[in-house]
């Protein structure tokens, strides 16, 4: 039972991070600020365990050691090198994956980077996906507040913040975040076209309610945003998530159908993968109780999602 529980979350959050066609992931934004350096592909971990380092050769370990030894070396000489913060920065990213670092030890270096680039605000959201994965949630969350204070419809920070929320057992922060989100955006988005991805923003705001099991509000949700724009995959992909763990498996087969028909060609293997999922139990109904603090979440480099 636990194990399809925990199958339950992964889905949510894989639709959670369809929201704007954007991953709320670690590497993902490194990727996107070092494209020329590419990192591999997060994988899916079972919420509540540790995820198994990838094995690696002594030979591959020494040379990310010597790499990271190196930018320090130049950072010693020129504390305030920006392309050697990132280079250590990376270069730790990929010693954590393979279990050399931890989070904490990329603390450091991204502060250093937003000091000394307030303008890059992927270096924010970095570091505020860090500080929350290391538990200093109310940094985290200060980190968050700043990049929407001036960009209230970065979609990375404002679905971290939530993310957060939702973990610390605030529901109705995320969601009175949300909807005075959407309630700014016209007016946001008339001094500055597109700088809120209103649709976006309701996809979240469906799946906090899907969090909280408010399924009815979901449901209204998934349905007006498929009314307003019957060709975005999203909402159709989540519904049908849904309604597959609610036991309907014909209506949710005809809808995982028509996501991966609209959706373009690389998230369609990712739709398929979800259709063939064993239908966990049911969710209580939209009156129930919202989840204990033992439900898991998703950590910023979790889940396998579509970049762009």
């Amino acid at each position: 039972m636990q194990k399809k529980s925990n199958r339950w979350f992964i889905w949510l959050f894989v639709v959670v991070a369809v929201v704007a066609l954007f991953g709320f992931s670690f590497g993902s934004i490194f990727d996107s600020i070092i494209s020329s350096r590419p990192s591999p592909s997060p994988t899916v971990p079972t919420p509540g365990t540790t995820p198994t380092p990838p094995a690696v050769s002594e030979t591959e370990k020494k040379n990310l050691q010597d790499l990271e030894n190196g930018y320090l070396q130049i950072l010693e000489k020129e504390p305030d090198n920006s392309d050697a913060l990132l280079g250590l920065a990376e270069a730790r990213s990929q010693m954590i994956k393979i279990g050399l670092k931890t989070e904490k030890d990329l603390i450091k270096p991204l502060e250093k980077l937003v000091e000394l680039n307030p303008e890059q605000t992927q270096y924010k959201v970095l570091l505020a996906q860090t500080l929350q994965k290391t538990g200093q949630r109310e940094s985290a969350a200060q980190t968050y507040r700043s990049i929407l204070a001036t960009q209230p419809g970065n979609m990375d920070a404002l679905q971290g913040f939530v993310n957060l929320l939702v973990e610390q057992q605030r529901p109705s922060a995320a969601t009175d975040l949300l909807q005075t989100t959407l309630k700014n955006a016209p007016q946001a988005n008339q001094v500055k076209p597109n700088s809120i991805n209103e649709s976006a923003v309701r996809l979240l705001l469906g799946q906090v309610y899907v969090t909280q099991k408010q399924l009815d509000q979901a449901l209204e949700v998934y349905d007006k945003l498929i009314a307003s724009d019957p060709n975005d995959f999203r909402p159709v992909f989540a519904k049908a998530i849904l309604l597959r763990e609610q036991g309907k498996i014909k209506e949710a087969g005809i809808l995982f159908n028509t996501a991966e028909k609209l959706a373009p060609g690389q998230y369609k293997d990712q739709i398929k993968a979800a259709a063939q999922e064993e239908p966990a139990s049911a969710p209580p109904s939209s009156n129930s109780q919202p989840p204990s603090s033992s439900n898991p979440q998703p950590s910023p480099d979790s889940a396998p999602i579509p970049t762009e």
